[in-house]
């Protein structure tokens, strides 16, 4: 297998956030906001996944903190291309944020449906989320849902080459 076509280091993300949550030691959340501005976490002009993953250890893996004008509206929240296909996806979501995890814990111990081998950074994650542990830190988007109410979000995925 071509290990170009394997990873995705390669791919080109572009994410809708200037902000992201600090997490401690164990990924939780501390409750501050910061500005991904000079950071490996910038992807607010699109460039390699890999171009600055070196940096964080063990990758990617931290709550995007999404740019929305209006609150709950659908809304483009990342872009990424695959440069050897042209493939590319947009996620679009009426949530708060999105997580960012880039394979950093497959091991060789998976296989894709083709029965690939599937090694660090094989695969990436964007998922559209309220922040973690937003019932514990007032100051995120509320997550309490009380008797009688209803939750409704949407998240969409579309695909282009």
């Amino acid at each position: 297998m071509n290990s170009l076509r394997s990873n995705i280091l390669d791919h080109e993300l572009y994410l809708n956030a200037d902000k992201y949550t600090i997490a401690d030691e164990t990924l939780i959340p501390t409750g501050e906001l910061t500005d991904v501005s000079n950071t490996p976490l910038d992807f607010r002009n699109p460039r390699k996944i890999g171009e600055q993953i070196e940096q964080l250890d063990p990758g990617y893996d931290h709550n995007y903190v999404l740019n929305k004008e209006d609150k709950g509206s659908l809304s483009l929240a990342a872009r990424v291309s695959e440069p050897l296909t042209g493939r590319k996806m947009e996620m679009y979501t009426t949530e708060p944020g999105v997580q960012l995890y880039s394979g950093n814990f497959l091991d060789g111990s998976f296989t894709n449906a083709g029965g690939e081998i599937l090694n660090k950074h094989y695969g990436f994650c964007l998922e559209a989320q309220h922040y973690p542990d937003s019932p514990n830190k007032p100051q995120f988007p509320s997550v309490i849902l009380k008797p009688g109410e209803k939750y409704y979000q949407l998240t969409v995925y579309k695909f282009l080459v």
